[in-house]
């Protein structure tokens, strides 16, 4: 799960990516608003954690720009604003949910987690694709109950293959998703990952696809 983080204090923000990376989120940190704004026009992310009082363009700000431009990033905003008048203000302006500070990690990190489920469709911390389960608490992945041994940077792929079944993924996607980790991942590097991917599913009936020009599909309907 890719998490774009604006937060101006750089205690707090250093270290809530340093946490959010522990707990297996690949998370950009930026300081401003304008370069949230600037951000999401070129890169996707599947949450944004963004802090009210920033300087220059505020949060609620650009929370209003990203909801007029239509743009459905779910929202959590971090704020040391907890009048319900504040709070009212953040939601009507489209934020997904609302942390005050200060706050405890545990409790910011069961929000995200909460976030993941609902993106899932489903209520409970798990992925299905086909006979692959991946247990996003856990982090591990399992095919008719069985474990399958996975580095953290294949599960990370297949993650997002999984969470895109049958939908075509590309390598800049996977690149943008796990560059958060190391600067220098590379397309090269998928496609190493990928290939190690496809000897550890060769015997589950589930195949990932090339395709062509695009990038990688995860079909759940091949039979080997």
């Amino acid at each position: 799960m890719r998490v774009l983080l604006i937060e101006d204090d750089a205690t707090l923000g250093a270290a809530l990516q340093e946490y959010l990376n522990d707990q297996d989120y690949a998370v950009d940190w930026l300081q401003q608003g304008e370069q949230a704004l600037k951000e999401l026009e070129n890169q996707v992310y599947d949450l944004l954690v963004l802090d009210w009082n920033l300087p220059g363009v505020s949060g609620l700000e650009v929370l209003q720009q990203l909801r007029k431009a239509d743009n459905p990033i779910p929202v959590l905003m971090l704020t040391a604003r907890d009048d319900l008048n504040d709070r009212v203000a953040g939601l009507d302006a489209g934020a997904d949910d609302y942390v005050v500070k200060p706050f405890d990690l545990a409790e910011l990190a069961a929000r995200i987690r909460a976030f993941r489920r609902r993106r899932t469709g489903l209520g409970k911390p798990e992925i299905e694709a086909g006979p692959l389960v991946f247990d996003t608490v856990g982090r591990e992945v399992r095919c008719h109950g069985e474990r399958i041994a996975l580095s953290v940077r294949e599960l990370s792929v297949l993650e997002m293959l999984m969470m895109r079944s049958g939908r075509v993924v590309t390598k800049q996607q996977i690149v943008n998703s796990l560059s958060a980790w190391d600067a220098d991942f590379s397309e090269n590097a998928v496609e190493v990952y990928v290939y190690r991917l496809r000897k550890r599913l060769e015997k589950t009936g589930v195949a990932i696809q090339t395709i062509r020009g695009f990038g990688y599909l995860l079909d759940v309907e091949n039979r080997v």
